[in-house]
């Protein structure tokens, strides 16, 4: 079971958050502030495994406090719980896991705990990036990690992950292309990005040449093979 920390000026908003976490059976004790230094106080006393925090509080906000949470050597995962549909891009700056509107529903929140247990468990790394995806009325952040592949849509890209979920940003695929090289990714067509390591099989010579991610193949422009040969033959993936 895992402590974590509930941050709301209000008390409604927090005793609903604090009920509906209690129906988790991962979550252990629950810390409550009111406000954001009540917040910092009780991070400084001890340490909890996810902070969920409101945004407007008296006082610190809870970017602030989660500005503050990045100085400490073991941060907790953050999840921003408000009514505030305006501060995605800064939480997203803020490393944070999660973006929750209010009213919170129960799976959402559930599924807020998933992805926050899977950053504190995960080996740390520095140089992965987060992206904000909006889903309906809510934002979720998808990590460069998790993703496998990229299909371009316009100005668009579609963000492909192991769990087969497709992720739509407004990011055309040639800047993902320059951003995420160094991160081993590598165009192998006009509308197709893939995670080099992701590849499982490959096939360079015929009329149609292709490389599958798992159980999707893509497609290989013709005059982009030789880069593709080399990336694939010089041991930085599995492929066949």
């Amino acid at each position: 079971m895992i402590d974590v920390l509930v941050a709301d000026d209000e008390k409604p908003a927090l005793d609903e958050l604090v009920h509906l976490l209690r129906g988790d059976e991962r979550i252990g004790e629950i810390l409550t502030a009111r406000a954001g230094a009540d917040a910092l106080r009780l991070l400084s006393e001890r340490a909890v495994r996810i902070a969920f925090l409101d945004i407007h509080m008296p006082g610190l906000s809870g970017t602030e406090v989660a500005r503050a949470f990045l100085g400490l050597a073991e941060p907790p995962a953050v999840v921003f719980v408000t009514a505030d549909e305006a501060r995605a891009v800064e939480a997203f700056e803020l490393r944070a896991v999660d973006y929750l509107l209010k009213p919170v529903r129960a799976e959402r929140l559930r599924g807020a705990v998933d992805r926050a247990l899977e950053r504190v468990e995960a080996h740390p790394d520095g140089d992965d990036e987060v992206v904000p995806v909006t889903v309906g009325a809510t934002v979720r952040f998808v990590h460069r990690r998790d993703v496998r592949w990229v299909q371009a849509q316009g100005d668009y890209s579609r963000l492909h992950t192991g769990d087969g979920v497709g992720h739509l940003v407004r990011i055309p695929i040639s800047e993902l292309e320059a951003r995420w090289a160094d991160a081993g990714f590598l165009r192998v067509h006009r509308s197709t990005l893939v995670r080099v390591s992701a590849v499982t099989e490959a096939r360079l010579s015929g009329a149609e040449a292709s490389v599958s991610v798992g159980q999707v193949s893509l497609p290989v422009s013709r005059r982009l093979i030789p880069a593709v040969r080399e990336a694939l033959l010089g041991g930085e993936s599995g492929a066949r």
